[in-house]
């Protein structure tokens, strides 16, 4: 078998980029310029982070850096070697967090593509300012929404921040994922498919 040498081993350790993301430690062998996006979405598989334009300009990708909103697309993972990063995975597992549930209540989304950075940017914002103003909002809130909920999404965010405040409560929104007969039961238009008879 063939030895390393000391210069190949130390090329490689190098290489080997540490944070935690989502409260688990990580190790990233791959290249420091790398964004942190691509790391996100192709190593851990975390594709709530979107790629909008990859050039920081549209917001798809925002996620949490040592509780900052960033635009994860021009963060080189190198450049944050020890921080924490959070997505859109971990804001809160079952949708309690106040800004998701204010986005339900609220019928946000129409396609929803920008929504997990939405949400992210809108979550660091209130957790800092309760009760920000639209133009708050819209200085803090740089991502685009190319279907043009921007009157929703400054709803939402004063909502959200209203229910951190304790000024308001949000009925949770529903857990993720619904089986088809629980479906049919809540739309009665909606029909489970029925298993075939057993063949004789």
């Amino acid at each position: 078998m063939r030895q390393l040498s000391q210069k190949a081993i130390l090329a490689y350790a190098v290489c080997m980029t540490r944070f935690t993301v989502n409260g688990q430690p990580v190790h990233y062998r791959m290249d420091p310029a790398t964004p942190l996006l691509w790391a996100l979405r192709d190593a851990s598989n975390l594709t709530g982070t979107k790629y909008g334009c990859g050039a920081g300009l549209c917001g798809a990708c925002t996620v949490h850096i040592d509780g900052q909103a960033v635009r994860s697309c021009q963060v080189p993972i190198g450049s944050i070697e020890g921080s924490f990063v959070t997505t859109i995975e971990a804001l809160s597992r079952d949708r309690s967090h106040a800004v998701q549930q204010a986005w339900v209540a609220e019928n946000l989304p129409q396609c929803g593509y920008c929504q997990s950075g939405m949400i992210m940017a809108a979550a660091a914002l209130i957790e800092h300012n309760h009760a920000p103003t639209d133009s708050e909002i819209d200085a803090a809130m740089t991502n685009i929404c190319r279907c043009g909920t921007y009157p929703r999404i400054r709803r939402a965010v004063q909502r959200a921040g209203r229910v951190l405040s304790g000024v308001e409560t949000i009925a949770a929104a529903p857990p993720p994922g619904i089986e088809p007969a629980d479906a049919a039961a809540a739309v009665p238009a909606l029909t489970v498919p029925k298993a075939a008879p057993p063949s004789l």
